[in-house]
């Protein structure tokens, strides 16, 4: 399935593949890696559960909007330590996504590239179609894997709604 004109790049239409994630239903499976000390490892989304989560999708953390947002977010779970999941997500090689969190001293969130399988664009719909990037967006799934908060940003160039996304993970601490 496709979403014809779903979301914008610099105000041009774009398509989302895959069907709409909605705040209710269980959370879509996928499969992300990351490259870390024991070399690349992946994680699915029934490794998450047993701790709230939140997911911040990016298109690529080579872009300033991206960068802000990963920054943003990083600042603001700090305080929340191990009591939650935290995962920015994109298609990034999982080597340039360590690069850019080690440089920006990112430790509060973990990046994990959807590179391989595209997993998480296609059963997220998050897959931008014409430029083979994810759309920005957030997610919060309580601990058992369900969707309590969804945020797809309408313009890829614009900021999400971090008071919301933040309100809804605390509402689950």
């Amino acid at each position: 399935m496709s979403r014809p004109a779903a979301i914008t790049f610099k105000g041009n239409p774009m398509t989302l593949v895959g069907e709409e994630v909605q705040v209710g239903q269980a959370a879509p499976d996928f499969k992300l890696h990351a490259f870390g000390p024991q070399g690349l490892t992946a994680i699915t989304v029934s490794d998450l559960k047993g701790k709230p989560s939140i997911l911040s999708v990016v298109p690529s953390l080579d872009t300033g909007v991206c960068q802000v947002q990963t920054k943003k977010f990083n600042e603001s779970l700090g305080e929340m330590g191990d009591s939650i999941n935290a995962l920015t997500i994109s298609l990034d090689l999982p080597f340039a996504q360590n690069r850019f969190c080690g440089a920006e001293n990112i430790t509060n969130i973990k990046q994990y590239s959807d590179y391989q399988e595209r997993s998480f664009g296609n059963n997220w719909g998050m897959l931008i179609d014409e430029l083979k990037l994810l759309a920005r967006g957030t997610f919060v799934l309580d601990s058992e894997g369900k969707v309590v908060y969804a945020e797809t940003c309408k313009e890829v160039t614009e900021e999400p709604n971090y008071d919301a996304a933040l309100a809804a993970l605390k509402s689950l601490l």
